[in-house]
């Protein structure tokens, strides 16, 4: 049985019918290790005393934001530093929205604001306030903010209603907080290179070549490989993005630089994962003035020249070749050009995504994949990139080293 042991969990309970299951909930997580301190906010306290999740957890409950006994005893600071994990069952519509927001009007919304431990939250609400296109635009904001959602599930509801909006039951929220915050460790022991972003190629001191690769996959695969327990070097491109825990970054620019890096990377690693959106070309030459639109000179006519293939270069080592993954971004005949690439590349697998398509693409939040091996295709349908990597890595684990999860 996955444990909690030694994990901090501050639980928010919110108003609504389905805060009698979080007092079962105390116990579930409490029996996987875990020590819980309980938020309620007003509504909560409503449906259910203070002192049942008092006695339950074993601890005081913090219910005031403004409350000088409370604060003199561990303020609301205190509190924030102290979880490892915020989870509200049953989290309201009204403070999803407010999460959504950013708005700390209260205790619970206020920890969530001050803390950097994970928020999970799940949704307990009529099933026509769960459809309200506010509240799956709120949902969202959350998700692409990196809160995780578990659930609502579908079912009668209390007030006669039938449809999505149930709270997942006690159980199930407990193994997917498991899954949200200790991931099964498929890649233990491994160590993984993964490049991401574009690079560029410089014309002239002001001008370059590039593309409109924002990193955003490449890093969140990173970071899941580094939860599934993967020893990871992310070697980046030009991108604004913050390095994930746990990983060594390299900074790169060009494509030549991140060929040296991806090779010293590759010379002790056992998975590569090529998702950067590498600039096919260079200039020739690199101009040490800019360039001048008014100079009309026919000499200045741009001249490129091939860049390495990087993917290419790691899946043609005779030696030291870890497990090669490579990604295809097209815009047309996806499946066809990815297996295309697979092939000529010497490729162990390939991803690939039709960078036209509105669910996804060069700096979405979301994509959709078809990946693709010598022992067929599968297809992943649209979702968050940050979910994407995680199955994306769970998968390559299953093919890359296929012995350590039969």
């Amino acid at each position: 049985m996955p444990s909690l042991a030694d994990k901090r969990i501050l639980l928010g309970v919110t108003g609504g019918i389905a805060a009698y299951k979080s007092a079962d909930l105390v116990r579930r997580l409490q029996d996987r290790g875990a020590t819980v301190r309980v938020v309620m906010t007003a509504g909560a306290r409503e449906f259910v005393q203070p002192l049942t999740f008092q006695a339950l957890s074993g601890n005081p409950v913090h219910t005031d934001l403004l409350d000088p006994a409370a604060e003199a005893a561990m303020g609301h600071i205190e509190l924030a530093k102290w979880a490892d994990v915020i989870l509200i069952a049953p989290a309201s519509a009204s403070v999803m929205a407010k999460l959504a927001a950013g708005i700390a009007d209260d205790l619970l919304t206020t920890l969530c604001l001050a803390s950097d431990a994970p928020l999970i939250v799940a949704p307990a609400m009529n099933q026509a306030m769960w459809r309200n296109v506010a509240t799956q635009d709120n949902a969202k904001t959350l998700q692409r903010r990196g809160t995780t959602l578990l659930g609502p599930g579908a079912g009668s509801q209390a007030c006669g209603d039938v449809g999505p909006g149930r709270m997942l039951e006690p159980l199930d929220i407990v193994d997917g907080l498991i899954k949200a915050i200790a991931p099964e460790q498929v890649l233990k022991g491994k160590k993984v290179t993964i490049t991401a972003g574009p690079t560029r190629e410089a014309l002239d001191p002001v001008r370059y070549l590039s593309n409109h690769s924002s990193g955003k996959m490449g890093f969140a695969i990173a970071a899941a490989a580094a939860r599934a327990g993967a020893e990871v070097t992310l070697i980046a491109g030009p991108v604004r993005l913050d390095t994930p825990a746990g990983i060594k970054r390299v900074d790169v620019v060009s494509t030549e630089d991140m060929l040296r890096a991806a090779e010293a990377a590759a010379d002790d690693c056992d998975l590569f994962i090529a998702s950067a959106a590498v600039v096919d070309f260079r200039p020739t030459v690199v101009a040490a003035q800019k360039i001048k639109k008014e100079d009309d000179n026919e000499s200045d006519v741009l001249q490129l020249v091939k860049n390495p293939d990087i993917v290419a270069t790691i899946a043609g080592r005779t030696s030291k070749r870890p497990f090669v993954v490579g990604f295809a971004a097209e815009t047309e005949k996806v499946a066809e050009h990815a297996k295309g690439k697979l092939a000529r590349k010497n490729l162990d697998m390939i991803i690939a995504n039709d960078v036209s398509d509105p669910e996804g693409g060069f700096n979405s939040d979301r994509n959709q994949v078809m990946v693709i091996d010598h022992a067929g295709e599968q297809a992943l349908p649209a979702a968050l990139k940050t979910e994407l990597a995680t199955q994306l890595v769970e998968l390559i684990a299953t093919r890359a080293f296929p012995g350590q999860h039969q």
